[in-house]
């Protein structure tokens, strides 16, 4: 690893507003806040555990990579860098089977807001307990704290996946279709992804009149909408512009921007004392407005 997580707290200290770089992929850092830099390098992998240690600035590409050689993979975007995925709670597009950004981290050094190294989570999904900490920093876009090393959930890379487009309305296909890994629709294709044996996968194909695809089509990076899966074909009604939906996650990649979503004042409270709480004088990453207010 490049730097220590006592390097990287010493960096964020304890005072004046600070923003957590990455590669820029899904934004980047706000404002003209003082920029730190997450800790990257693998740590270690281990393959019979089905975990792997690494900093938080570690390129997904490198990571994907690493693991690749061990048969392995973490449910996450090949894109960015890992600690920027958990801070903006980007799950892949494999969701629908393999669960969102939240369950992959199991254990993180995070920098507080006073620039001290505190741990959340355990090593192992068995020695989880307690407060589950990591699922409310993934997604809180490093206003709670910086990651600085994480441990992530691996899962076996299949031993055969194939992808497919069909014009079949893709709510019919999520029904009828065993255990499929992942249906995106752009209103009017529908892609699937099958994983398993190859028999079985090819089985499933013809029953259905699968066409095969190179892969999934390309996602818009403008715009990410969550939905209630069940309303998105009433959410997308009406919009302009291009889009691809993941179907029975709720996930829409969109060139354009999505419904206001204004939360009711509990929860805009909840918020605000949670933050109170971790960053009483609001200095991590300034600027960053987690939800619309009225």
């Amino acid at each position: 690893m490049d730097a220590t997580i006592e390097e990287f707290a010493a960096a964020v200290g304890s005072e004046g507003d600070v923003a957590i770089a990455g590669l820029g992929t899904r934004g980047g850092a706000v404002g003209d806040a003082r920029r730190v830099v997450a800790p990257a390098g693998i740590t270690r992998i281990d393959a019979a555990e089905m975990v792997v240690e690494c900093g938080a600035a570690t390129p997904m590409v490198e990571l994907a990579a690493a693991l690749a050689e061990h048969g392995q993979t973490v449910a996450l975007p090949v894109s960015g860098t890992v600690g920027g995925a958990l801070a903006v709670g980007q799950s892949d597009i494999t969701r629908l089977a393999y669960g969102p950004a939240r369950d992959v981290l199991l254990q993180t050094h995070y920098v507080s807001a006073a620039g001290k190294a505190t741990k959340a989570g355990g090593p192992t999904v068995k020695n989880v307990s307690g407060f589950d900490l990591c699922r409310l920093l993934v997604g809180a876009h490093g206003t709670l704290g910086f990651f600085g090393d994480v441990i992530l959930r691996t899962r076996p890379i299949p031993r055969h996946t194939r992808w497919f487009t069909s014009d079949r309305d893709p709510m019919e296909l999520l029904a009828a279709l065993y255990r499929p890994v992942s249906v995106l629709w752009n209103g009017t294709t529908t892609w699937v992804r099958l994983d398993g044996d190859a028999r079985d996968v090819s089985a499933a194909a013809a029953a259905f009149d699968l066409a095969d695809a190179d892969g999934p089509p390309e996602l818009p990076t403008a715009h990410r909408w969550s939905v209630a899966p069940s309303t998105l074909r009433d959410a997308l009604a009406s919009s302009t512009g291009s889009f691809v939906a993941e179907i029975g996650v709720g996930i829409v990649h969109h060139t354009q921007p999505g419904p206001v979503k204004v939360p009711d004042g509990p929860t805009v409270a909840l918020h605000e004392r949670i933050k109170a709480q971790f960053d009483p004088t609001l200095r991590l990453n300034p600027g960053v407005e987690l939800y619309a207010r009225a």
